[in-house]
């Protein structure tokens, strides 16, 4: 029921933004409108009022080239090299692919798309051929095709590690990095030739008890029966996943957004101001950081709850009691695989020190192949995009990747 009103509003609802997006484009081809007039105001209007709502479909990467170190543009070509029901094993590369270290991008099974990671895959576009796990929105797969869990994630890492082949290199961000890191104890315990010769883990849930914060506070203060019963939705009869139950998408950035939201409403309110005053460049800026923010996906309800369990209730992994498909996953095990744990200091999301805690699990490799970096004066989204993760992080993360190759 709860999933079936949301959609009802959700249908409604997108007909009258569709009508203040006409509005608007007529308002804006006026170019004559003068500074901070009456139709200038209501451009801005239909513009907050077409923004104000969220979408379930992917936006483009909209990347198709890059300038290269010396300065050179090329071309960046997007293909599909690997799919299953659940994802696309996505592959960005330039025409000198061949001859640059291959990276596998995990990005988040969460709230958003990978294309969150789109500034992510710019800058290592520089130095790599990029494969990133893209994701399939859960309330597209036909109930058909099985549940989703945390094996099933971990198991399609395996699967791309291997068809991406050695040497390879392993960049997980923020929650997949659990599954990254038991996906490599797997596969060296079983002394697979395939394991990545390089691990970087970011601003992850390694392990959650070390400075909580409001997210961990939230998941460890309920029972797993309160999120089955008041988190999980069934998907309308009308989209093609019909009958899946899922964690929808809509609820988990509610839920972000009340974290912050008065936040969210000044850069409503700034998105405004800045149109009617005529400074368009910030004006822009606010606009797409929202269309990207605002473009949601929904959880498979295996998976979300799993998560929940195991990385937050029982902090399975740092307690030695994660299983994979009924086994025991040991980080021990990895010997060949150079580790980087990067963080922020401001992370409001996975605090400093529960991603630094996979150092201490992996004992198995010797201290010259584990490294860490601590990012000053960035949050959680702020230690892969922006400034800092361009000209600060990133340096630290290739130079990782170099040296293990």
């Amino acid at each position: 029921m709860m999933y079936d009103a949301y959609q009802n509003y959700a249908d409604l609802s997108h007909r009258i933004r569709l009508a203040a997006a006409s509005g608007e484009r007529l308002l804006r081809s006026w170019k004559t409108t003068p500074y901070a007039s009456p139709l200038r105001c209501m451009e801005a209007y239909c513009e907050l009022v077409a923004l104000l709502g969220f979408t379930h479909k992917r936006p483009d990467y909209e990347i198709t080239e890059l300038t290269t170190h010396n300065g050179d543009v090329a071309d960046v070509v997007e293909d599909a090299a690997l799919t299953t029901p659940f994802c696309t094993l996505l592959r960005f590369s330039r025409k000198d692919a061949d001859k640059l270290p291959r990276v596998l991008l995990v990005a988040p099974m969460s709230g958003h798309f990978a294309t969150l990671l789109r500034g992510t895959i710019r800058t290592l576009l520089r130095d790599h051929d990029v494969y990133v796990t893209d994701w399939r929105n859960t309330r597209d797969i036909p109930l058909a095709e099985g549940s989703f869990g945390i094996d099933d994630f971990v198991q399609h890492l395996i699967d791309f590690i291997k068809f991406i082949g050695a040497p390879s290199h392993v960049v997980a961000v923020c929650q997949p990095t659990v599954a990254a890191l038991a996906a490599v104890a797997v596969m060296a315990e079983a002394g697979d030739p395939d394991q990545p010769a390089s691990l970087t883990l970011m601003a992850g849930p390694i392990d959650t008890r070390v400075s909580p914060t409001k997210v961990n506070e939230f998941a460890m203060s309920k029972p797993i029966e309160w999120f089955r019963e008041k988190l999980i939705g069934v998907v309308p009869r009308s989209l093609p996943g019909a009958g899946r139950r899922v964690y929808p998408g809509f609820l988990q950035l509610a839920g972000f957004m009340s974290m912050n939201i008065d936040r969210h409403a000044n850069a409503f309110a700034d998105l405004f101001r800045h149109r009617v005053e005529g400074d368009f460049e910030k004006a822009d800026r606010i606009r797409a950081f929202y269309e990207e923010y605002f473009a949601i996906m929904d959880l498979d309800a295996d998976f979300y709850l799993q998560t929940i369990e195991t990385v937050f209730h029982k902090n399975a992994l740092s307690e030695g009691k994660l299983l994979f498909k009924g086994r025991d996953v040991t980080p021990r095990a990895i010997e060949k695989t150079f580790l980087l744990t990067v963080e922020g200091e401001k992370d409001d999301i996975c605090a400093v020190g529960q991603t630094l805690a996979a150092q201490d699990l992996c004992s198995g490799l010797r201290p010259y192949m584990k490294s860490h970096h601590l990012q000053a004066g960035v949050g959680h989204y702020g230690v892969f995009n922006g400034r800092r993760w361009d000209s600060q992080i990133y340096p630290v993360l290739r130079d990782h990747i170099q040296c293990s190759v």
